[in-house]
């Protein structure tokens, strides 16, 4: 009995995986190629594709039900066989940039305005990449190597992606590690740290490594403050990326956002006035080079051949 229904366990997996991922390609192709606000342009043939994969589906397990039968007579193996043999078939024979594409176009459209407003503030991340200086990000890469262990230390801690601290640390310091003129320290440019954040990193580290210059105690207050600001904004990465520059000064930026309505990045960037309103741009898009640079061993161009589709596939780090 338990063999059996492991075999139809197998079986409905199979046909589970094939029918979502057909669906998320026919449905975000078609989402993408008859966007608009138009009835007979856009929302008539969107609705004719959702009916005829419908159709399709009902008519495809009809027949597999008829093919089933038959397999059956020769095997109980067979059914399951077939179906993850055709599944692992489709997936190896499928392009991915196929199918990262059409999920791009489905999350957008399951998504709505969150996810439109998140693909938006990606592209101006990979338009910003895309205007990097690849020599002088190279170079930059190469001064993170002795920082690299301390900071996928603190990363690992906090819960926060390495290559992002990377980026945060190249914007704030560009691996040159100093004190500046506002005051800022070492890779981080630690200067005020909510006290919350001050005491749960130093139960960490004895007092004699308390030294903010010390790269290593650095990246823990950089990665303790932004996973507190993350925390803060209810993990929106560019707000958390915002919050981390501006600091607890004037009340931080939650009071900015409640003293003028803003909701998201999108509607608090008209107040920001002279604040850096392109910071968490900058970050994401150095965080992204020093990914590609780890996965692909050199920073990609990314207006060469198929490189757009391939730096979006790859992912902005901590960009869920």
């Amino acid at each position: 009995m338990l063999h059996s229904y492991l075999l139809i366990g197998l079986e409905y997996l199979g046909l589970m995986s094939i029918g979502v991922a057909t669906v998320i390609v026919v449905l975000g192709y078609s989402a993408n190629r008859f966007s608009g606000t138009r009835f007979f342009n856009s929302y008539l043939p969107f609705a004719a594709v959702i009916i005829g994969v419908i159709i399709l589906g009902v008519t495809l397990l009809g027949l597999w039900q008829r093919l089933r039968r038959w397999l059956r007579e020769y095997s109980s193996l067979l059914p399951p066989a077939v179906v993850l043999g055709l599944a692992l078939v489709i997936s190896g024979l499928a392009p991915p940039e196929l199918f990262n594409r059409a999920f791009l176009y489905y999350r957008v459209l399951v998504g709505g305005k969150e996810e439109a407003s998140r693909v938006a503030l990606s592209h101006q991340v990979y338009a910003a990449y895309r205007r990097l200086n690849t020599a002088q990000m190279t170079k930059m890469i190469r001064l993170s190597g002795p920082y690299t262990a301390a900071i996928e230390e603190a990363g690992a801690v906090y819960g926060i992606d390495g290559d992002l601290l990377k980026g945060l640390a190249a914007t704030e310091s560009s691996f040159l590690p100093r004190t500046s003129i506002d005051g800022g320290q070492g890779l981080f440019q630690i200067t005020k740290v909510p006290a919350t954040v001050t005491m749960a990193v130093n139960r960490l580290f004895p007092t004699e490594h308390r030294v903010v210059t010390d790269a290593r105690y650095n990246a823990y207050l950089g990665a303790a403050t932004l996973s507190y600001y993350l925390t803060e904004m209810k993990d929106d990465l560019f707000l958390g990326l915002l919050a981390y520059n501006i600091g607890p000064a004037n009340g931080g930026l939650r009071f900015i956002m409640d003293q003028y309505g803003a909701t998201d990045f999108i509607t608090i960037q008209p107040y920001l006035m002279q604040l850096p309103r392109d910071y968490p741009i900058r970050v994401l898009s150095n965080s992204l080079a020093f990914r590609i640079g780890r996965q692909e061993g050199q920073l990609l161009a990314y207006e060469e051949g198929k490189n757009a589709l391939r730096i979006q596939s790859i992912g902005i780090p901590g960009l869920r």
